[in-house]
């Protein structure tokens, strides 16, 4: 049997490959820790391969990639200067394929299969974690968070969030029919229950920021052109206003829901020797994922005051200082513009282009995943449901037109004539 290609590759059509091919990412993403190195080939095996079916199709407007490219190549070409050269090549080599299955995704994988696919992984993870059931204690502030099949709350409540924000968009841009309401409301329950046992502050904080921001871009459909880009020079210093006292105050108030500070997780302290590490190589840092090796004096260090037994598994909990630290002033500013570039270019798209239900789901993602970059690293490394996220918003910024085949003249032909 002949599977036409549109079903695999065409984001019009691919809608059960697609659906499949997310979920099992969102799996891998989650659990590749727990069952090893199986997920992750299976994580390729359902996108690498699309290479096969239509290269010319991923091929196509290819240039438009070229600063994760850039972003890619410095990543690979910091083995040379690492600390620890062969963990570098590793995971620089896994980083690089991340970034091409997000790039493949975003080629044959349309938003609203993205969005389905991840519902169902997420769902399908959340309800493994909460048959798991496990807490962990914080040496911190003396608390028992729920984990689940996580090991951090912040892993969780990051799915957990994910759930929730992509259960809300699929109802109000993306169903079709009543019966999607009933089936989305497992897993917007589920999600919103663990979120809550997870006591996680950052996905607590940032979910209704991006919801908010989706609702003023859905608002934005009601209005001319001209209105949009007043609404939005206005809401531009808004945003500059609110996120000086976000900053200020709003941190330490949502934490203080949750009976903690900032200088309490230990992350204040944690970004200044995060500082201070990144002086000793500012220009082009220590190598990527060269800093937290173990048998490192200043990381063992930290992860002894931190009480992590494990010696893996943490961070600065700062993206930009985090990329600072192993890839100095020069990847701190790449990995900044590619953040900022999906964030913009769908905000911008609405704003002074064709309003699309797309372009706002993928806004409110760069929303999520913006906020969480000043306190966790959600797109610095592979095999993470953020990076994906990430790079599939920055490659959706490209209109790929669709080839359509021509009839030839034969083709119409009588069959003697064609024949003769």
């Amino acid at each position: 049997m002949k599977i036409p290609k549109s079903l695999l590759v065409d984001p019009e059509k691919s809608t059960v490959y697609g659906t499949f091919a997310v979920a099992i990412s969102v799996w891998a993403f989650s659990y590749s820790s727990v069952f090893g190195q199986i997920l992750i080939l299976a994580y390729y095996a359902v996108w690498l391969p699309l290479i096969l079916v239509d290269y010319r199709r991923l091929l196509r407007h290819a240039s438009s990639a070229w600063l994760p490219l850039a972003f890619a190549f410095y990543v690979c070409l910091s083995v040379f200067w690492s600390d620890a050269p062969g963990i570098t090549l590793r995971t620089a080599i896994q980083y690089c394929s991340h970034i091409a299955c997000a790039y493949i995704a975003a080629r044959t994988v349309s938003v609203r299969t993205l969005t389905i696919g991840s519902l169902i992984g997420i769902f399908v993870v959340l309800l493994y974690s909460l048959k798991v059931g496990s807490y962990s204690y914080d040496m911190l502030d003396g608390t028992y968070n729920f984990v689940g099949a996580f090991s951090s709350k912040n892993q969780i409540g990051f799915v957990a969030s994910l759930g929730i924000y992509f259960c809300i968009v699929f109802l109000v841009f993306l169903r079709r029919g009543r019966t999607s309401l009933f089936l989305t409301a497992p897993v917007l329950v589920l999600s919103a229950y663990l979120l809550v046992m997870a006591h996680s502050a950052t996905s607590t904080a940032s979910i209704p920021a991006a919801l908010a921001l989706v609702a003023l871009l859905a608002m934005a459909k009601k209005l001319s052109l001209r209105y949009r880009r007043v609404i939005f020079l206005v809401g531009a210093f808004g945003l500059v206003a609110v996120t000086v006292v976000a900053f200020a105050g709003l941190l330490d108030f949502v934490l203080g829901t949750f009976g903690k500070d900032s200088t309490l997780t230990g992350r204040t302290y944690l970004w200044e020797q995060g500082w201070d590490a990144a002086q000793q190589a500012p220009i082009l840092g220590v190598g990527y994922a060269a800093y937290w090796v173990q048998g490192f004096a200043e990381a063992e260090r930290l992860w002894n005051e931190f009480y992590i037994t494990t010696r893996s598994g943490f961070h600065f909990h700062n993206t930009y200082i985090e990329a600072l630290v192993e890839l100095g002033y020069v990847g701190a500013t790449l990995m900044s513009l590619i953040i900022v570039r999906p964030l913009w270019g769908h905000i911008s798209a609405l704003i002074f282009r064709t309003w699309q239900a797309e372009s706002v789901i993928l806004a409110g993602v760069m929303v999520l995943l913006f906020i969480r970059s000043f306190v966790e690293i959600d797109t610095f490394n592979p095999y993470i449901m953020g990076s994906f996220l990430l790079y599939y918003s920055y490659f959706k910024l490209v209109r790929v037109p669709v080839a359509r085949p021509r009839w030839a003249a034969a083709n119409l032909a009588e069959p003697e004539t064609a024949r003769g």
